[in-house]
């Protein structure tokens, strides 16, 4: 089971963290976990690290050091890294190891989005580090134009730093235009976000980096089953069930206008494994629903309440 917290859930456990004098190494937990997960990727679509190409995307916060340091570790394997700054200040100290590192600078102004563009198009790997859980809104002027042109012609592999710039952490509303990753590596803990509306999607698959939150995270805001918890919930037939034994589900639905949804609400009930769906409906929907599923007992005119322990209501009626 997935378990996510508001922004300010997360930014609420880090600080007492920031308040110890932990900030730093914090910082160099997330960009760990982010380099491993970015070099695996480029592992994984290119064969391997050495001489192949990746940009990262860095704004002024903190999620632009954790994607410099990344990107300074990518550099120390042999990727041909370039940091393209979409503001004239970012974190100095991670902008100073990127350099350090081999790294190459360049800063977004309105007069150099082609040409950088030109730069993400052919890059292997593409890291979002501009805006973290802090930033809101959608991006700004020249960061928008260039996201969305670099959408349109990236071809290589983008992870998202935290989580994707432009995305809402707390309600997964994407404020366009954003760039959509294949994988986005947040830290600390899930944010409701990435599990919610069209975050969910923007975000790709997701991978967790534990930073040491733990013990200060309060209880989640969110839970999603993953499909393990779900065949749990299902409970086992034993040597002497029988249908009824196994429940016995009641489904009053469809109509001659829209019969079809009765026979997808039998079909979809007697996919989870219960003992025995009564159908009850017009007699031309409870015929095509036998035909469709002749396991189903139909009927017309009414069922014993008794003959059922839970009932389906509503679609198509």
């Amino acid at each position: 089971m997935l378990s996510a917290y508001s922004g300010s859930a997360i930014r609420s456990a880090e600080a007492p963290l920031l308040t110890a004098g932990h900030g730093d190494a914090l910082m160099q937990r997330a960009a760990h976990g982010l380099y491993a997960a970015a070099a695996g990727e480029l592992i994984e679509s290119t064969g391997g690290c050495y001489g192949r190409t990746a940009v990262v995307l860095a704004g002024s916060g903190n999620n632009a050091g954790d994607a410099l340091f990344a990107a300074a570790r990518l550099a120390g394997r042999g990727v041909l890294t370039t940091a393209v700054l979409t503001s004239e200040s970012t974190h100095p100290q991670a902008l100073a190891a990127f350099e350090r590192a081999g790294g190459r600078v360049e800063l977004l102004t309105p007069a150099s989005t082609d040409h950088l563009v030109s730069s993400c198009a052919g890059a292997d790997l593409i890291i979002d580090g501009i805006l973290g859980i802090g930033g809101t809104g959608a991006l700004r002027e020249p960061a928008a134009t260039f996201v969305r042109d670099i959408s349109a012609v990236a071809s290589g592999v983008v992870v998202a730093c935290d989580l994707p710039s432009g995305m809402d952490a707390d309600t997964g509303a994407v404020n366009e235009p954003v760039l959509r990753a294949d994988l986005t590596v947040t830290f600390g803990a899930l944010k409701t976000g990435l599990l919610t509306r069209a975050g969910a999607e923007a975000a790709g698959r997701i991978r967790v980096v534990d930073i040491g939150l733990d013990a200060t995270l309060p209880a989640p805001a969110v839970f999603r089953l993953e499909p393990a918890d779900a065949a749990a919930l299902y409970r086992r037939p034993r040597a002497t069930d029988h249908k009824y034994t196994r429940g016995v589900l009641g489904i009053a639905a469809g109509s001659a206008k829209y019969p079809g949804a009765a026979v997808l609400a039998t079909g979809a009930a007697l996919a989870t494994g219960l003992g025995m769906v009564r159908y009850l409906g017009p007699r031309s929907v409870a015929d095509l629903v036998n035909r469709t599923h002749p396991e189903a007992v139909c009927s017309q005119d009414s069922v014993k309440s008794n003959h059922v322990q839970a009932w389906l209501i509503g679609p198509g009626a």
